[in-house]
């Protein structure tokens, strides 16, 4: 603040010289008033170019400290009173802030096999309210830089070296962030700063270790594969086993239903024979009578049929002995009326021979149509010389 003064009478001192150089001279013989009306210009200017007032950002508290006496006063959002060359005000952030190791992704962590790694980190903290007054006068203004970064350095290098990289990468990533936690919110809390959380990212690893890793990692998978290959084989063997098992077992239950069908139906079979049994005695005994009586009928009946034959053969041969005398009856008058015609005709060609031609012609009318023939010579028979008796007799045929 003594600074400010001495710049502001030098200010003055300035804007006097020159044009107004004469007029100093003069007054340079009353000392006491050139003090007086530079320390008024001074405080006029100060009060102008810097007002007493100062204003806190949201979410930051300030610590006015009396330069004086020595006493600090915490200030809250707002404007704050301040008296040049008397007060100082400082101010901090009660906000979250979030700290994050520098170069962390250039491999500056070491596994306890000596592998260097990279682990992308950040650290989440507040600075306590309640001691905000007391860590203003014994702790550095750069908070982060002098409190957190070596707390937090100090920590995970000590912890990273306590597990392998694999650890570190894949298996036990959630318990070191936890014990990072665990161990760094103590040393922060003793200064004042309350530990949020941790958060642990992406991890480098070193490029040969990554490929070992990385083929590593396809066998485990090829091998969890098999695993759960093998796990599905066996549920699927389980499977079958427990369908067998069902199978069984409904084909136990079909068979005892089907044995007890059939043993209810051979017991409703055994009550309906006792019912049946009378009825089919009954049947057999009416059968039997039944037979009997087509016996007796049918012997009835022979006996009717064979008296029937008998009387039919008698009266058949009866029959044929009329018949017999009535064909030898008729073969008497035939045969009589027969020599009757024979000597009726015989005396009729007697008297008239062309009728034999005649008879002839009418017997060949079917096969010949003309007959030419000469009468014989002696007047016999015409018939001779058809008969080839006489070879000059000439006959066409057509």
């Amino acid at each position: 603040m003594a600074e400010r003064i001495k710049r502001m009478v030098q200010a003055v001192r300035t804007a006097f010289s020159g044009a107004g150089g004469m007029a100093l001279k003069g007054v340079r013989r009353n000392g006491t008033l050139l003090v007086s009306a530079a320390l008024a210009a001074g405080a006029i200017y100060g009060l102008v170019m810097h007002p007493p007032l100062a204003k806190l950002a949201p979410g930051n508290v300030g610590i006015r400290t009396n330069q004086l006496t020595g006493t600090s006063v915490t200030v809250r959002d707002g404007a704050v009173f301040m008296m040049p060359g008397v007060h100082v005000l400082r101010q901090v952030s009660l906000l979250d802030q979030v700290y994050r190791p520098a170069r962390a992704d250039k491999a500056p962590f070491q596994s306890v096999e000596g592998l260097a790694l990279g682990v992308d980190m950040s650290v989440r903290y507040a600075l306590d309210p309640a001691r905000v007054v007391a860590m203003t006068q014994s702790l550095p203004p750069d908070i982060n830089g002098a409190i957190v970064e070596p707390a937090v350095q100090g920590v995970i290098y000590k912890v990273f070296t306590r597990y392998t990289v694999r650890e570190i990468y894949s298996s036990r990533r959630a318990e070191i962030q936890k014990e990072i936690e665990t161990e760094l919110k103590p040393k922060l809390a003793a200064d004042g700063v309350t530990l949020r959380g941790i958060t642990i990212g992406k991890i480098t690893l070193p490029e040969e270790y990554q490929a070992g890793m990385e083929k590593l990692l396809a066998e485990e998978l090829e091998t969890e594969k098999m695993r759960y290959t093998l796990e599905l084989k066996e549920k699927q063997v389980k499977q079958s086993a427990l369908e067998a098992d069902a199978e069984k077992v409904r084909r136990e239950k079909a068979a005892e239903a089907a044995g007890n069908e059939q043993i209810i139906a051979a017991r409703a079979q055994e009550q309906a024979m006792a019912h049946v049994l009378p009825f089919k005695q009954k049947q057999i005994e009416q059968r039997r009578l039944e037979a009997e009586a087509e016996k007796e009928a049918r012997i009835k009946t022979s006996e009717g049929t064979a008296q029937a034959r008998v009387i039919e053969a008698s009266g058949e041969a009866d029959a044929r002995r009329k018949l017999a005398e009535a064909e030898a009856y008729r073969h008497e008058v035939v045969g009589k009326v027969e020599v009757a015609q024979m000597e009726r005709e015989g005396e009729l060609l007697t008297r008239n021979p062309l009728l034999i031609q005649k008879t002839m012609a009418d017997k060949l009318s079917d096969k010949v149509s003309v007959i030419i023939a000469p009468p014989p010579a002696d007047g016999g028979f015409v018939g001779s010389a058809l008969l080839g008796k006489q070879p000059r007799v000439a006959a066409e045929v057509r």
